[in-house]
């Protein structure tokens, strides 16, 4: 047990964490040169495509210093906030971290709150200056940086370029010298966290574990410890680019479990494995609930597909714990699930891996937060709004509680103005503004959750020209001016497009989406009123206009009354359409409303 090391790499998005990873697997010759390529980790092709990771993947490495060989279990761990409970996952399985920074863009809000994650874990920091080589690095500035962030020496931090290769040695060095060995006792019954798991068609679900006390054996009667259930280990093993079999596997390791289980509701990560016969009395704590930042409905495009989409999402959730779903339904689109995601980026990667792994095709409706309305009745009677029908009737409504976050912005000290206005206009109140250096700025806000969901990220990119770092954390629930903004297509509530929205953005909001519509809505035999609504007060309205067919078109002269009694006739025929005429709403027109500002 003294020769394992288990660590992980957390980083900010696109400060080189992979490509560390890609150098540490090539220096201890874990990879042969067949098999290199780079962001080898990163194996969904939605990953290599965008450029991010998504999934946090654990790989074992084999290194020999000073005459002893060490085992090293690395987990590469995604960098953006919408992925942190994969963070928060990967840090309970460690006992290291290597925390990287970019000597071009210094240290980032991501940065600093993945550092908490794993100081409250009391993980063996080890700093790493990544991307020294390049023109427009500044090491000894970053460096000083670093220094006052983590109080620790200016010569603990590691200079290193995993794209030529320097410093790696070192790194491998300070793991083995700096990060502690696993504690635990071989001779207790076993203890293991599951800490990742991912569905295989062909043998079932694979759960990831780290063992903490005893030692796990192919063939032994294991027990799963939240949902009480029994297996038998059919296989056992590691963790290397391809899945090693194993005899066993001690305290302190890491590996893969196979048992045959094919619900995916059996697994939960987080959970405790143990020994069926002896079982330890202790489960393993400090794995919090999920809790999901914004809510969006999704439905099947054939509602005959809704059971094949429920077994799609529950693999999917196997693979990552932080999707929660809960089924509803809809009356313009049949049965579907409200799910809840960690963000914007979040909700659309999970999209996207529905349509790729599972051949899903579905319809997303607008993304929202969870409310609290609080009603007339003695006491306050407490309701839960996940989606906008949920709200009751106004004038059984008390008051309305919405969720509010503590946003910090690390930003260039030239786009202070910028980024400032676009939070006040997103309702944020300033609560903090510190000068880290004389060219960059920590801001704090404290803002609705609600106004981040949509295109917030995306224009803070924007407004200081992608010089931003965003990370936020929840502050908890405050009193708020809500009301529910309907929209009305042919005079129906289209259940679907409708929000909540603050009193004062109301009027805005709801002329925009009704001018968005109208572009995005085909035009049919007759005309379409898009209105939005609040209660039975219309606040905007377009108009899609008929396709009209010339009628008068065989009337050469005469008199007018000819014409007349033609389009008349056509009138007649329009109301008529009208009325029975159903309106397709395209997939588009659902995604469009989160766009308005386009």
């Amino acid at each position: 047990m003294k020769n394992i090391r288990n660590f992980c790499i957390i980083a900010h998005i696109d400060h080189g964490k992979s490509t560390l990873a890609d150098r540490l697997l090539d220096a201890t010759g874990s990879v042969t040169a067949r098999e290199q390529q780079a962001q080898l980790l990163d194996s969904m092709d939605l990953e290599r495509e965008r450029g991010i990771t998504i999934k946090s993947h654990a790989i074992q490495m084999k290194y020999t210093h000073e005459g002893e060989e060490y085992i090293l279990n690395l987990i590469d761990t995604p960098g953006h906030v919408d992925f942190s409970y994969e963070v928060s996952r990967s840090i309970a399985a460690c006992e290291g971290a290597l925390l990287v920074v970019d000597a071009a863009q210094s240290i980032q809000a991501q940065t600093i709150s993945n550092l908490y994650l794993a100081l409250e874990n009391d993980l063996e920091i080890i700093p790493v200056l990544n991307k020294v080589d390049l023109p427009s690095a500044n090491p000894e500035e970053v460096t000083d940086d670093i220094v006052d962030l983590l109080g620790c020496a200016a010569e603990e931090v590691i200079p290193a370029s995993a794209k030529t290769g320097l410093g790696i040695i070192e790194i491998l060095t300070a793991i083995i010298e700096r990060v502690p060995a696993p504690k635990g006792n071989p001779d207790e019954s076993l203890q293991a966290l599951i800490f990742d798991s991912v569905y295989n068609p062909f043998r079932g679900v694979e759960t990831y574990f780290r063992v903490l006390n005893g030692e796990i054996s192919k063939g032994q009667h294991i027990k799963f410890m939240a949902t009480g259930k029994t297996y038998f280990a059919d296989e056992v093993g590691t963790l290397n680019l391809k899945q090693t079999p194993k005899k066993v596997i001690k305290a302190g390791d890491v590996g893969y479990l196979i048992t045959g289980i094919k619900e995916a509701k059996e697994v939960k990560v987080g959970d405790t494995i143990t020994d069926a016969k002896s079982p330890t009395t202790n489960m393993i704590e400090g794995f919090e609930d999920v809790k999901p930042m914004v809510f969006a409905g999704i439905y099947p495009v054939d509602t005959e597909d809704y059971e094949e989409l429920r077994a799609s999402m529950e693999k999917l959730q196997l693979n990552d714990a932080s999707l929660v779903f809960v089924p509803e339904s809809s009356a313009a689109l049949g049965f579907g699930f409200r799910c809840g995601f960690l963000g914007m980026l979040h909700l659309e990667i999970i999209q996207e891996r529905l349509e790729r792994e599972f051949d899903m095709t579905v319809i997303t409706t607008v993304p929202n937060v969870s409310y609290h309305a609080y009603t007339n009745r003695e006491p306050d009677e407490l309701i839960l709004v996940n989606n906008p029908s949920d709200l009751p009737d106004p004038s059984r409504l008390n008051r309305m509680e919405e969720p509010f976050i503590k946003a910090t912005i690390i930003t260039k000290s030239d786009f202070v103005g910028s980024v400032m206005s676009l939070c006040i206009e997103k309702r944020g109140v300033i609560t903090n503004q510190t000068y880290l250096t004389t060219e960059r700025v920590e801001l704090s806000f404290d803002m609705p959750l609600a106004e981040i969901v949509f295109d917030f990220y995306d224009r803070l990119k924007t407004v200081s020209k992608g010089y931003a770092s965003f990370d936020y954390a929840p502050i908890g629930m405050r009193e708020s001016k809500l009301v529910k903004v309907d929209v009305l297509l042919n005079g129906n509530v289209v259940d679907a497009l409708s929000a909540l929205l603050h009193q004062d953005n109301a009027y805005d909001i709801g002329k925009k989406m009704c001018e968005k519509l109208r572009q995005l809505i085909p035009r049919q035999q007759f005309d379409i009123p898009i209105q939005a609504a609040i209660g039975a007060k219309i606040i905007a309205r377009e108009t899609v206009k008929a396709l009209r067919k010339d009628v008068t078109a065989k009337c050469y002269g005469g008199d007018i009354s000819r014409k007349r009694k033609l389009l008349e006739k056509q009138k007649k025929g329009k109301k008529r359409m009208r009325q029975v005429g159903n309106v397709e709403i395209p997939q588009e027109a659902f995604m469009a409303v989160l766009k308005l500002n386009d």
